[in-house]
């Protein structure tokens, strides 16, 4: 994967910490989520993911075939042989849906309040240092979400958008923390069977965050970006209230 853009580099970039192979799966989980790997592509090399995740071969070789028991994987032999992303999105779905009703409400609150913090302060930065063709990426994504049909498809240019932005401080750190934020709560939020937002009020919430970005107000970016994550926040508790009143 030599030339990666920033969001693969930050999806794959070398763990730091003990590099087990629980965090290796979450690592490939977490790209597919956010819609960073599609169906039917292929991983890096065993050896090639080692290298970039900072890990053993044997790491990864043990990580693989938990994927393949989650059904997220799938190895094929011969001459195009490898490993290939699944997406079973039913499958997911139920996971996601009994995690949201398993927190609490602290729980949400505090995932909420880190996603505030990110998202404010990337939206801030960006605003100050975004390169001049941000505008035409972020806004293909406020179409794609407007557009959308499938909850997978709204969960993905959300968090796409967000990374995006993130991407555009220039700042690693921040990036890899949208990443996992997204992957994390991108599935909660947007549920299938209705639990999720509107979409086109999400969208029109980007496109304000983006009209500051490019005029370079930051205070603005800023408050748009926590007001929007706040209004995320929001639906994530009462779909979590809904879901455990049932």
């Amino acid at each position: 994967m030599d030339g990666r853009s920033p969001v693969m580099s930050a999806a794959f970039a070398p763990l730091s910490d003990s590099g087990r192979a629980d965090m290796v799966v979450r690592r490939v989980a977490e790209a597919v989520t956010i819609g960073l790997m599609a169906e039917g592509e292929q991983l890096p090399s065993e050896s090639d993911l080692a290298c970039q995740l900072g890990v053993a071969n044997g790491t990864v070789r043990e990580a693989l075939a938990i994927l393949r028991e989650q059904g997220l994987v799938e190895t094929r032999r011969g001459r195009n042989g490898g490993s290939f992303i699944r997406n079973p999105e039913e499958g997911l779905t139920r996971i996601h849906q009994a995690r949201l009703r398993e927190l609490g409400i602290s729980e949400l609150r505090d995932l909420g309040d880190e996603q505030f913090a990110v998202s404010g302060t990337a939206a801030r930065f960006a605003a100050e240092r975004a390169p001049s063709d941000l505008a035409k990426s972020l806004d293909r994504l406020i179409t794609v979400l407007r557009k959308a049909e499938s909850p997978a498809e709204r969960r993905k240019a959300d968090a796409r958008f967000h990374i995006e932005v993130a991407v555009a401080t220039q700042s690693v750190r921040l990036t890899r923390l949208e990443v996992r934020l997204q992957a994390e709560l991108g599935p909660l939020l947007w549920l299938p069977g209705g639990d999720g937002p509107d979409a086109s009020a999400f969208a029109d919430q980007h496109h304000e965050i983006l009209v500051a970005i490019m005029a370079g107000d930051a205070a603005e970016a800023r408050r748009l970006a926590e007001e929007h994550t706040i209004a995320g926040a929001r639906h994530l508790v009462r779909t979590h209230l809904r879901l455990t009143d049932a």
